[in-house]
């Protein structure tokens, strides 16, 4: 067995990615306007688009998402003395590149700027090199068949019950390597939905105004709020095709299922398609106001992903911005006036938060000896200065609270604003315990996240609810706060 040479794919069977794919990308977000070239190589054939790609991609092949399984296997098989292969339709240099990092192949065969090297022409050209029922194969796609017709073996990986079936009657397989996750699965994980509770800060002006209790508000805001949920995710999922190596750098943001290779490319730009299609749909059945600001939240979401999160402290102040948005959607679904009060403490408090997240990202970072950010302008030097930025947005939020609260608004409002005023310790206790478990070095990267699974933050927040509810239920009193 030693003798039979096996010959090994790159795309979705070495690797987790598809390596054109990632030389668009790559395009995509170091050369934006360089895109519009992409319909130009193309129609010069698909060998040509890979060889123009492949000339200004510059990456580190150690981040690729490789499948360990399978390189575990090849190393062993290295180790025999078995002759490895990679021949795979990525062009050449791409390929020679990878192939020098892992030093486990003897021979590179990649595309040219001519040739791509995939399906039928794949098959006759490893027929030429070593002969019909000369080599072993290891692929994963339908279009591998034209090469496993001439192989000896089959190796398969990563593929549907309907190729094995179809490979199985063709030549014996000696070893399948399944999918270590399910692409629904992946997908899901990639909308994030779990940020989705960030949108029920477009409830917070119905809670203000109280018509909780009106079922047609709160109808046109569940439609407002599922608007924001699919625009955000799709947004997501385009940061995170934008992000692909600073994300493969980091930590922990490595296991993302873009980052990792669980959801392909082609499968990511179509979600971010049908998202934003769908968020269209139904923000057109909220009203006009609201369709437009939805369309500034995603034009400034995309900047955000292009530009802007590369700029010290301006990615912050814009992430404070998109937090706050979704407050004055829920102004603009109900029809009811702006509150200058709820504005300033929701762009304050939002900012902690931004600043919060930064934070916490450079504290993980610093566990790795890594001196910057990877994709920021921050580096861990700045952690002293971040706490003190986040801390100082913080308390500035409870003061602007403590002074809504002696408006006269809130006399009108509540039938006891006094249990308000018990908010200001709850809020101060909130924001101080998150400082804290950031400074400790608790806390994940999304601060949002790390408060929706703790209970001590989530015991604030209940306590939070029930003062207000008792501010607005409890019978009428006496009590008057002084102005």
């Amino acid at each position: 067995m030693g003798a039979i040479p096996l010959v090994v794919d790159l795309d979705g069977t070495l690797l987790h990615s598809d390596m054109l794919c990632e030389s668009a990308v790559y395009c995509l977000s170091t050369q934006p306007l360089a895109v519009t070239r992409l319909p130009i190589w193309l129609s010069r054939g698909k060998a040509y688009l890979k060889s123009r790609l492949a000339e200004d991609m510059d990456f580190d092949p150690s981040l690729l998402p490789y499948n360990l399984e399978l390189l575990n296997f090849l190393r062993c098989e290295y180790t025999s003395g078995r002759t490895l292969v990679l021949c795979t339709a990525t062009h050449e240099k791409l390929a020679q590149v990878i192939a020098d990092y892992l030093s486990i192949f003897s021979e590179v065969m990649g595309s040219t700027t001519t040739v791509n090297l995939n399906g039928k022409v794949k098959g006759e050209a490893l027929v030429a090199r070593y002969g019909e029922g000369g080599f072993d194969y290891a692929g994963n796609s339908f279009t591998d068949l034209a090469v496993w017709m001439h192989a000896r073996r089959a190796i398969i990986v990563n593929a549907p019950s309907r190729l094995i079936k179809s490979v199985n009657d063709i030549i014996p397989v000696e070893r399948l390597f399944a999918k270590s996750e399910s692409s629904t699965r992946a997908a899901w994980r990639a909308l994030r939905p779990h940020q989705w509770l960030k949108n029920i800060l477009i409830f917070a002006p119905c809670v203000a105004a109280h018509r909780i209790n009106d079922l047609a508000v709160l109808w046109v805001l569940l439609l407002a709020f599922f608007a924001f949920g699919t625009c955000a995710s799709s947004v997501y999922l385009l940061n995170d095709l934008l992000d692909l190596e600073n994300d493969r750098r980091h930590p922990s943001k490595c296991k993302r299922p873009l980052a990792a290779g669980a959801l392909s490319i082609p499968s990511a730009a179509i979600l971010i398609l049908f998202l934003l299609g769908a968020s269209i749909a139904v923000a057109s059945f909220v009203n006009l106001n609201f369709f437009i600001l939805l369309t500034v939240y995603f034009c400034l979401t995309t900047i955000y992903s292009f530009v802007l999160k590369h700029v010290l402290l301006l990615d912050c102040i814009v992430l404070a911005i998109l937090y706050t948005l979704r407050v004055i959607g829920g102004w603009l679904t109900i029809d009811v006036p702006l509150s200058f009060w709820m504005l300033t403490f929701s762009v304050f408090l939002f900012l902690a938060l931004a600043f919060l997240k930064r934070y916490a990202e450079l504290t993980i970072i610093a566990k790795t000896d890594t001196l910057k950010a990877p994709g920021r302008d921050y580096y861990v030097s700045d952690l002293p200065l971040l706490q003190s930025f986040g801390v100082s947005a913080a308390y500035t939020s409870v003061l602007v609270l403590a002074l809504y609260l002696n408006s006269n608004t809130v006399q009108e409002l509540y039938n006891q604003p006094m249990w308000l005023w018990l908010e200001i310790p709850v809020l101060t206790f909130w924001v101080s315990w998150l400082w804290m478990q950031a400074h400790r070095g608790r806390m994940d990267v999304d601060p949002v996240l790390f408060s929706i699974k703790n209970p001590t933050s989530l015991a604030c927040g209940v306590v939070f609810t029930l003062l207000l509810v008792a501010a607005s239920f409890i019978g009428s009193s006496g009590f008057s706060v002084g102005r």
